[in-house]
């Protein structure tokens, strides 16, 4: 865990984190007793609202990748993702993590300006150490909560992690 943030630290990005399903998995992990469940991504996130275009998350991808290859990175800005949920501009990375599918999802990482790992957790860890996966509060809609049924079915993680209790609010 550490050497991915000290890697995304050296960026120098601001408001960042490293979030979603890095963490989740890892407690997930722990609580389950596994020792370590493949991740299809690594969730790097920051806020810059002076610079939005698409092609500067590429970019530092592409550092990333370099950086260290076997990790499959994915950099999103949230200064942007309001776009793609048809909300108001996100003032900060922790307002975007609040817009993720799932509470146990909306949670991240950074390392601070004195070296120590900071967590971003806008709904707290409750549901993510109680093994409970629920909508935020922007999918309990009735317009928005068929896109967290069907990411919770696309996802399937309760056959990976078995002790988990699925809300479908």
């Amino acid at each position: 865990m550490m050497h991915v943030l000290r890697i995304v630290e050296s960026l120098g990005l601001p408001d960042w984190c490293v979030c979603a399903g890095f963490v989740r998995s890892k407690v997930w992990d722990s609580l389950h007793g596994f020792k370590k469940t493949r991740l299809p991504d690594v969730d790097v996130v920051y806020f810059d609202p002076d610079y939005t275009d698409e092609s500067i998350e590429k970019e530092y991808e592409r550092i990333l990748k370099e950086l260290d290859a076997s990790v499959p990175w994915s950099v999103k800005n949230q200064a942007r993702m309001h776009i793609k949920s048809g909300q108001a501009p996100y003032t900060s990375t922790a307002e975007g993590l609040a817009n993720f599918t799932e509470v146990c999802t909306a949670i991240g990482v950074y390392v601070d300006s004195n070296g120590d790992v900071t967590l971003v957790a806008p709904y707290g860890v409750d549901d993510l150490v109680n093994l409970i996966v629920r909508p935020t509060p922007f999918f309990t809609s009735e317009d928005k909560r068929t896109i967290y049924e069907q990411r919770i079915a696309a996802k399937n993680w309760k056959a990976t992690w078995h002790r988990l209790s699925m809300v479908h609010s």
